[in-house]
């Protein structure tokens, strides 16, 4: 018998009924007594002992993941080994850390992780799966698993006194629950990897078999050795995914810009796979006079690198987009820096622009799954958008799809993590997210209700970005105002005369004297440089934005005037006077745009 401490027993992995029941949901074998064909260890050969250790690389570390493992490795040894088996792991190494050695007093945090038992041994009383158990530090001094975790050593009991039962028990009751259920002998060996302590795992046997061996603790010092590297393992593994998931969310915006027009809910949900996460993104983007760029992307592989080229062609999208409107000149530019990348990744993504002021998006697609449009009214159907290549396999243009939508009506933008599943085939699935969409209510659907319609446990793998963008009714035309200019001089005495009516209107005159002066100056710029003015925008939102088009090609730039100069200070003038201005590329030529404060 290997003096000294032994082990949080069993007898704490679950409360008298809760435990049994707990064990039983995992549908691990061997817990409800020996199956047919379980041979007892000491009843195996030598050949027979090591042909069952060698099975052990089959059957525990079937995942990644650290938990699932734990259970693999008590469900492995029983029965053949041990009538009941529990795995605790350290705290610290649950939540990621390293494992350690302990120096301090007393005994490690530990959680119970995995219980395994046969039915004669179901009356006993452990700590429930998922709780850790706490002892005062003179009980502590007294418990054999205290040996077992700070020395790194196992601790064998082959018969077990009636002492001993409260050294291995945490309390009287379970002490002498161990003993009516016959429990005899007990064995604990520490999880060591690396050097490193990550928990321990205790057997004990019950009436009917014989007392641990010298050669049962030969055996269970190494499958434990074994199955702490692939408890390591799959703690390394989930730290990373932890790090990739903090990643991915720190690149993800963090609010939703105002959006004239709609409403927007966007999610993203990782998957519980841990090698599915990485380059799904979402972004919302805010355009001149009202319109909103809703843009929705999946980066082709997963983990830091997926992540990270997600971040960078979300970078690149945003600046492309405050360049140009066109969504088919976006997506060409995007997949010429996609193409840029060393790693020479590949990604799908989705462009709508929306505008208010005629209720239409303008969408274009590179490779990705179509848009679901819903229209408030119980139908549903995929929106019919041309799909070019992906991102950064070199095959462009893209052509655009113009889509009008009716005051209600619900766009659905997601990734395929949304509708990917093991088990059915793509189009299926999609025809399921079509029929979920049309069966939930407008609220739930905004909410992100097609979120908990998505593939659920080990049928989904990768993770899911869902957007919805419902169009709202009766704000804009109060908000928003369009007119077409005449093309000759006095379109900027129009322009003005309009911009003052619309102030009064809505009861901004103060702002009248900046605005006309402001408008002046781009219409006076469109007729010089572009071709004449087209229309003249003026949308009252957080803030008052102006904006006229034109047909002409070169986006405008502040130029330094001398003090000679008879012209040249238009823009400077507008820089001084707004808070800011900026100009974007549209299909038939730019807009200038230009913000003032509104008053407080």
């Amino acid at each position: 018998m290997n003096d000294g401490n032994g082990r949080r027993s069993l007898a704490r992995r679950a409360s008298a009924g809760k435990g049994a029941s707990v064990l039983r949901s995992a549908g691990a074998r061997g817990r409800l007594g020996r199956s047919h064909g379980e041979v007892p260890l000491d009843r195996l050969t030598t050949r027979g002992r090591l042909a069952w250790l060698n099975s052990a690389g089959a059957r525990i570390g079937t995942t990644l993941d650290l938990e699932r493992t734990a259970r693999e490795l008590a469900d492995f040894t029983v029965p053949v080994l041990a009538d009941g088996a529990a795995v605790d792991i350290l705290e610290s190494v649950l939540r990621g850390e390293e494992g350690s050695r302990w120096t301090g007093t007393g005994i490690p945090v530990l959680r119970a992780t995995a219980l395994s038992f046969v039915d004669e041994l179901a009356s006993l009383e452990p700590t429930p799966v998922g709780e850790t158990f706490v002892r005062t530090e003179e009980a502590h001094e007294t418990l054999l698993h205290r040996y077992c975790l700070r020395q790194g050593r196992p601790v064998l009991l082959s018969r077990m006194r009636h002492e001993d039962f409260l050294r291995v028990a945490p309390t009287e009751s379970a002490a002498a629950k161990m003993r009516a259920a016959g429990v005899h002998s007990y064995l604990a060996v520490p999880l060591i990897a690396r050097g490193l302590l990550l928990g321990s795992a205790d057997f004990v046997r019950g009436r009917g078999t014989p007392p641990f061996s010298s050669t049962d603790l030969a055996v269970a010092e190494q499958l434990a050795s074994q199955a702490a590297v692939y408890i390591d393992n799959a703690r390394l593994y989930g730290r990373e995914r932890e790090h990739v998931v903090s990643l991915q969310r720190s690149l993800l915006p963090r609010a939703t810009p105002v959006t004239p027009g709609l409403r927007i809910h966007a999610e993203y949900t990782p998957s519980t796979a841990h090698h599915g996460v990485g380059g799904d993104w979402y972004d919302v983007m805010a355009l001149p006079g009202g319109r909103t760029a809703l843009m929705v992307g999946d980066v082709m592989g997963h983990g830091l690198p997926a992540a990270a080229t997600m971040g960078r062609l979300r970078a690149v999208a945003r600046t492309l987009m405050t360049l140009d409107m066109a969504p088919e000149r976006v997506l060409a530019r995007l997949d010429l820096a996609t193409r840029d990348l060393e790693d020479e990744q590949v990604a799908t993504f989705l462009c709508a622009v929306h505008d208010p002021a005629d209720s239409t998006y303008t969408l274009a697609s590179a490779g990705h799954l179509p848009p679901l449009l819903v229209d408030g009214e119980g139908s549903a159907a995929f929106v019919d958008v041309p799909i070019g290549a992906p991102l950064g396999a070199g095959v462009i243009p893209y052509d655009p799809v113009r889509l009008e939508v009716p005051a209600g009506a619900h766009l659905v933008m997601y990734t395929d993590g949304l509708v990917k599943s093991r088990h059915a085939d793509l189009d299926h699935q999609l025809e399921l997210l079509r029929s979920a969409a049309r069966g939930l209510t407008p609220e739930a659907l905004e909410r992100g209700g097609l979120t908990d319609r998505a593939p659920t446990d080990s049928s989904r793998f990768d993770e899911a970005v869902l957007l919805v963008a419902t169009t709202t009714a009766g704000s804009t035309p109060g908000e928003l105002r369009e007119w077409q200019l005449p093309r000759e001089g006095r379109a900027a005495s129009v322009a003005r005369g309009l911009v003052t009516d619309q102030l009064d209107a809505w009861d901004l005159a103060e702002l009248a004297d900046v605005c006309e002066l402001v408008v002046s100056e781009l219409v006076g710029n469109a007729l010089r440089y572009g071709n004449g003015p087209g229309r003249l925008r003026l949308l009252r939102g957080e803030r008052l934005v102006v904006e006229v088009s034109d047909t002409g090609p070169d986006l405008p730039q502040i130029q330094h005037a001398d003090l000679s100069d008879e012209g040249g200070r238009g823009l400077q003038l507008i820089n001084m006077l707004c808070r800011r201005w900026g100009s974007c590329r549209t299909v038939s030529g730019k807009v200038v745009w230009a913000e003032q404060n509104l008053p407080t």
